[in-house]
């Protein structure tokens, strides 16, 4: 069997999987109930990790290891192309007495070849690092797109029956708070896994945890836009594919005549690439040795889902508004 090939299909299973577990956790009510399920996408991670093997692993935290690399061999290879210089400089001065123009002539052009050898070091090592963290943000994307039109999302009826009495802005704060709990949990879950002393996965868990974070916020990016009315048209597919690029864009859903493309290349998939990128970034902090990763990831998540929720219901309720004054 391909490798490649159990390594998508083993991803799809996991996208599948995380959606499933963040709607559960975004609806979950019990704190028990939350930090149950809240373990089982911890559990998801290493048991996807170890079912991928070290070809998916390298994928979800290529970003991470490929920056390092890319960084150490620039630095290594720095230090070789001026050392170089210096060592064959050190002849060039000794003669200087007796051959002082060739010498100095040699001197400048063997420093200028370790200063080539130094720029092409770094050149290539900054090239490895871009081209690994951009290995990483498709492999990320790819997740996030197959993922989204699993996400469970519940319509307005269904709200108002979970939550009987609530108005609007009440049941959007609801919605944002409990989505806040929900990431929370996540965060903690997840460093309370880093913890341990050998842990092979990390960068499967890395790209868990933010593929995780991302279900339950577009759970609540959608769900928000059920409250006030502006559900976005279309298939399911299609409306979850609007809900994941107004997640990327931190507003409310934007459509053109040509309806929304997440195609590669595209401005769209360019700034979900990396907005997600930048999430993952955030997740690291759950990484973080003993226990404070568990505390950082949990506080980090818990502020940043509340605000894109507040970011998305502002411009929701500004639309809402400016609809009601034209009807």
């Amino acid at each position: 069997m391909n490798p490649d090939h159990s390594v998508e299909g083993n991803g799809q299973v996991i996208s599948q999987r995380v959606a499933e577990l963040a709607g559960e956790l975004s609806e979950a009510q019990e704190e028990s109930r939350r930090k149950r399920i809240a373990r089982q996408i911890s559990e998801l991670a290493g048991r996807g990790g170890h079912a991928a093997g070290v070809t998916a692993a390298s994928r979800a935290g290529a970003a991470w290891r490929g920056t390092q690399a890319g960084a150490t061999t620039a630095w290594r290879r720095l230090q070789s192309g001026a050392g170089g210089a210096a060592r064959r400089t050190s002849p060039a001065r000794d003669a200087a007495g007796r051959r002082l123009v060739a010498g100095r002539d040699a001197a400048v052009h063997r420093a200028q070849a370790g200063g080539s050898a130094a720029r092409r070091g770094a050149q290539s090592g900054g090239a490895a690092a871009w081209h690994s963290f951009r290995a990483a943000g498709d492999w990320l994307t790819a997740q996030a797109v197959d993922m989204a039109p699993r996400v469970p999302i519940r319509s307005i009826d269904t709200l108002r029956r979970q939550y009987p009495g609530l108005d609007t802005e009440q049941l959007a704060e609801r919605l944002i708070a409990t989505a806040a709990r929900a990431s929370s949990g996540v965060g903690a879950a997840i460093g309370a896994a880093a913890a341990v002393p050998f842990v092979p996965t990390l960068p499967m868990e890395l790209g868990v945890e933010t593929l995780a974070l991302v279900a339950v916020e577009l759970k609540l990016v959608a769900e928000l836009h059920e409250v006030y009315g502006q559900q976005a048209p279309g298939t399911r597919s299609a409306r979850m594919l609007a809900y994941l690029t107004a997640w990327s864009q931190r507003r409310g859903v934007r459509l053109t005549s040509n309806g929304i493309a997440i195609a590669v290349g595209s401005p769209v998939r360019r700034q979900l690439e990396r907005r997600l990128l930048a999430k993952a970034g955030q997740s690291t902090l759950a990484l973080a040795p003993l226990l404070t990763g568990a505390v950082a990831g949990a506080v980090i998540d818990h502020h940043e889902t509340r605000r894109l929720g507040n970011l998305v219901r502002a411009d929701l309720r500004k639309r809402t508004a400016a609809a009601l004054e034209q009807g």
